[in-house]
């Protein structure tokens, strides 16, 4: 039965300062993995979104646009990338096409973000709770991760125009190269911060966006169901994933992770990696159809 949940909710100035911290409300439902592990889940309303950046915002890539008006049905989301206790929990249930390695991660912690899957993994995982639960496990379409990670706003970040390591955990330091720094650790005017060079366990920073979403900046970069594609020219007009026309041995990763940059964890930004790909800044979060 689904129900209410709080959180907290911050916006922050240019220069990366608090300006407003509210408590705000969604819609909440667990699926009940087992021996005490639950998957929380909260609504996703429907809505229309400009998916990209405009050329101007610091960071941008052609990759990144044309901006076009999506509109996403609604869904459930994760409120948190999986863990690896929910990892470890799913990972036990009966096969559906590909073994799983139940522990896998290179940071170890039950709650933890669980990391070193490759795509194919993360849908496996969705096919168990699937063939589970009797409900349809998947992973969100870039669409639709980018349309959660915004939850309305329009800037950068869904805290404001910058970030910084209190809110989220990326690279907060400049990389230096030949004299000349190579990533940055701030982003427009915000500050510099920590560099924490591991994953923190989901939830830490108590900080959601606003539709109850934590973790959409930082922490580990997430599988979407997408192909590749090099820009949005000819992305589908209703929110599901991209699946022609594409590099398909290559699927799109959004967030950024705590081993990039913060402008790698703008809503905009898209990278991607082989499908086959472990890394240890590599995960994911499911997405469950409308109840």
């Amino acid at each position: 039965m689904a129900c209410r949940v709080e959180f907290d909710v911050v916006r922050v100035n240019a220069e990366g300062q608090l300006l407003e911290r509210s408590r705000q409300f969604a819609q909440h439902w667990v699926e009940d993995l087992g021996e005490g592990i639950q998957l929380d889940l909260v609504e996703i309303p429907a809505g229309t979104f400009w998916i990209g950046s405009p050329n101007t915002e610091e960071g941008w890539h052609v990759s990144q646009g044309p901006q076009q008006s999506i509109p996403v049905a609604s869904f459930w989301m994760g409120q948190y990338p999986i863990t690896q206790a929910q990892w470890s929990a799913v990972a036990r249930l009966p096969k559906v096409e590909r073994s799983l390695n139940p522990e896998p991660s290179c940071f170890s912690g039950a709650n933890r973000p669980v990391e070193q899957v490759s795509w194919h993994d993360a849908v496996e995982l969705c096919d168990r709770l699937s063939q589970q639960t009797g409900r349809t496990y998947r992973l969100p379409s870039e669409a639709e991760w980018e349309y959660a990670c915004r939850a309305t706003t329009q800037t950068p970040f869904h805290m404001g125009a910058t970030i910084t390591t209190d809110l989220a955990n990326y690279s907060g330091v400049n990389w230096e190269y030949d004299g000349r720094i190579c990533s940055k650790g701030c982003y427009g005017n915000g500050p510099t911060g920590s560099d924490r060079r591991e994953t923190t366990e989901v939830g830490s920073f108590g900080v959601a966006n606003p539709f109850g979403l934590y973790d959409m900046h930082g922490l580990v970069r997430e599988w979407c169901a997408d192909c590749w594609h090099d820009t949005y020219n000819g992305i589908p007009t209703d929110g599901t994933a991209w699946i022609t026309d594409g590099n398909c041995t290559q699927r799109v990763l959004r967030g950024g992770s705590w081993n990039t940059s913060p402008r790698t964890c703008r809503s905009a930004f898209r990278s991607r990696s082989d499908a086959e790909s472990r890394l240890y800044d590599i995960g994911f979060r499911v997405v469950c159809a409308a109840r």
